[in-house]
């Protein structure tokens, strides 16, 4: 992984994140400039998704370190992970293990790095888990992931059949056009900072939700 590590590293600064001090994270300095450049490379390069710290994820790392005995001696998985913010936030709440998950193996550099940063472990999956599903986690954590049709169509029936299975299911959302309007209950509401240039208002409501079974 030492390529996609350098890559994240000479394109990224490590600095707190606005909402969650105690934290730091791999972030661009220049989001719509490395957006550009990465579509540039063509369909194949993913979104850099793990260069920011998303709306969603920020309410929901804030809400698991709030809140610890959430996570606390569980094993978590961390879907869609991006830059790994919210399995650095379970780790540092202390949970038993924590599994970050993407199919972007820049996303999983991210999340190693960020991790080492923190001072924390964090496992690594790369590939799509949504059909085969994930078993060995107790608690599933998710940000962010409601951002288009198709995302949310593959995304909810995973979480759903966790839900189903006795893991506590928490997803963070600000409110993206694709959340689910049934099924979920809310826990908590944030006036999260955001990157202007990206999200069009320097502030996001975002609200962490558990997703239940139906």
């Amino acid at each position: 992984m030492s390529t996609t590590a350098d890559f994240v590293r000479a394109n990224t600064r490590l600095a707190p994140v606005p909402f969650l001090p105690e934290l730091v994270l791999h972030q661009a300095d220049e989001p719509i400039e490395l957006w550009e450049r990465t579509e540039a490379g063509g369909a194949q390069q993913p979104p850099p998704f793990w260069a920011f710290a998303w709306a969603g994820g920020q309410a929901l790392a804030r809400h698991v370190l709030d809140q610890p005995d959430l996570v606390a001696g569980r094993d978590v998985l961390d879907l869609a992970t991006g830059s790994g913010l919210v399995a650095v936030a379970a780790a540092k709440a202390g949970a038993r293990s924590v599994v970050a998950n993407d199919i972007d193996p820049l996303s999983l550099a991210a999340a190693e790095a960020n991790a080492a940063a923190n001072d924390v472990r964090v496992a690594l999956i790369e590939g799509d888990l949504l059909t085969d599903g994930y078993a060995e986690a107790g608690v599933i954590l998710a940000g962010d992931v409601f951002y288009s049709r198709e995302m949310a169509s593959l995304v909810l029936p995973f979480l759903r059949a966790a839900a189903f299975r006795g893991a506590l299911v928490l997803v963070g959302d600000p409110g993206r056009a694709y959340l689910p309007t049934e099924g979920l209950v809310l826990r908590e509401t944030y006036e999260v900072p955001v990157i202007e240039s990206l999200e069009s208002v320097p502030m996001r409501r975002t609200s962490v939700w558990q997703v239940l079974t139906h």
